[in-house]
């Protein structure tokens, strides 16, 4: 990237995609899907309108690029948590520490990066969200965007290995322990529990994860 006339910067090919998706993403984090603007990008970035139409057809096709990135800043945040999870050589408590692990990873992004997770589940207009469409190849084809919903599926396909999930309860698991985590979340951000003192908060995050790990095994419900 270097200087040029007027202030503006130039980049070299294939740079400047990049630097609208990131300017693009900051805005996101700040206001949320619906401050995702494409010449709001460009001016941010320091470029003209039509330049940035080079790399985006539209409004949407930026949009859908911040969802992505959002996405996978989600499904690093789980990956982290499970990491930061004691090792050990009981297979049957890793199996359950995992699912613990990912979704406190997961409602840690959401309540640190509340404009960010918003725009990560956000619909599109005229792009399909749903891996499990009719046509549509399994989620792990789709690559960044549904890494977050694949460690889920992995997580409960491992603890169903490892003999810790309740008989009959496999399948459909992944839709009841998401749904439960994410209407979670927006109860906090966009609810009634946004008023919860932060203890009490915690409390009702760690109470409802352990619902759903003890609702899929043999194990009871952690205070």
């Amino acid at each position: 990237m270097s200087a040029s006339k007027g202030g503006r910067s130039a980049y070299h090919h294939g740079d400047l995609r990049n630097a609208l998706v990131e300017a693009a993403t900051e805005l996101a984090r700040g206001d949320g899907p619906e401050a995702v603007v494409l010449r709001e990008a460009a001016r941010r970035v320091g470029v003209s309108a039509t330049a940035a139409y080079r790399h985006f057809a539209n409004q949407a096709d930026l949009l859908q690029a911040v969802k992505v990135r959002g996405q996978r800043e989600l499904a690093d945040s789980m990956q982290r948590g499970v990491e930061a999870a004691p090792g050990g050589g009981d297979k049957q408590q890793a199996a359950r520490d995992r699912l613990w692990q990912i979704g406190r990873g997961y409602v840690r992004f959401a309540l640190a990066e509340p404009g960010l997770y918003r725009a990560a589940f956000c619909r599109v207009p005229h792009v399909s969200d749903h891996p499990w469409d009719e046509g549509q190849p399994d989620a792990a084809e789709h690559g960044e965007e549904y890494r977050s919903f694949d460690m889920l599926v992995e997580t409960l396909d491992g603890m169903e290995a490892a003999g810790v999930m309740r008989p009959g309860v496999r399948e459909g698991a992944e839709f009841a322990a998401w749904s439960a985590v994410h209407g979670l979340v927006m109860l906090i951000l966009d609810g009634p529990l946004s008023r919860l003192p932060e203890p009490v908060r915690d409390a009702v995050i760690d109470r409802t994860i352990g619902t759903v790990v003890a609702g899929l095994t043999r194990e009871p419900v952690r205070s």
